[in-house]
């Protein structure tokens, strides 16, 4: 859990600028740039169990999800891209399969095997690994972009969590836990959706 004191400051300081939280309208434009509901019903319909049993169209919206996601880096997207439509058909189905794990399944064996898979392009990426949860789940899977976990880390003092650049699922497991249990404790406002309760955050330890 986030300590309290310092969310609540945060919090207090976010809605005196936005008093609305995220609905408030000096946030729309940022709202129009993320899109998050469109980008919600799409994964959700792309990702669903039944459009999952077609492997090649899952992997095409893999790359789709990840090319219209404004939270991927431009220079990410490409090389994602390229590499899913470089994979002869057994590791297409393997990165498929590991999507399923994560979404349907065992997470963390899901989780796992596509690091590993991405891992021989060096494209191991937290963003990679996390956007599709993000917006299939998007009140309890979380977005996990590299320099706002190590903002919050440093901003609340987390010294029993440790940021590694290439994703490991018990880090992801425990910074899920900490920021749906921590979300509770701010106005719902702020926490729309988990990314949206990151971006809360992300706003405040970066301004602190």
């Amino acid at each position: 859990m986030l300590d309290k004191a310092k969310l609540t400051e945060l919090e207090a300081r976010f809605l005196s600028d936005y008093p609305g939280g995220f609905q408030d309208p000096k946030l729309e434009e940022i709202g129009k740039k993320h899109r998050m509901d469109k980008m919600v019903a799409m994964t959700k319909e792309c990702f669903s169990k039944t459009a999952c049993l077609n492997v090649r169209a899952t992997a095409e919206n893999m790359v789709k999800i990840v090319s219209r996601s404004s939270m991927v880096s431009m220079f990410e997207k490409p090389k994602f891209r390229d590499f899913v439509h470089k994979l002869n058909e057994k590791d297409r189905d393997f990165l498929v399969d590991a999507l399923i794990e994560i979404l349907h399944g065992s997470q963390r064996t899901g989780f796992e095997a596509m690091v590993d898979l991405l891992k021989t392009e060096k494209l191991a990426k937290w963003s990679l690994v996390t956007i599709i949860p993000a917006y299939y789940k998007p009140s309890k899977e979380v977005f996990v972009k590299p320099t706002t976990a190590k903002d919050i880390i440093r901003y609340f003092e987390l010294t029993d969590l440790h940021y590694q650049p290439t994703p490991t699922w018990d880090f992801y497991r425990r910074y899920r836990k900490l920021l749906n249990d921590s979300k509770k404790l701010v106005d719902a406002n702020l926490s729309p959706s988990n990314a949206a309760f990151s971006g809360f955050l992300m706003m405040g330890v970066r301004n602190s």
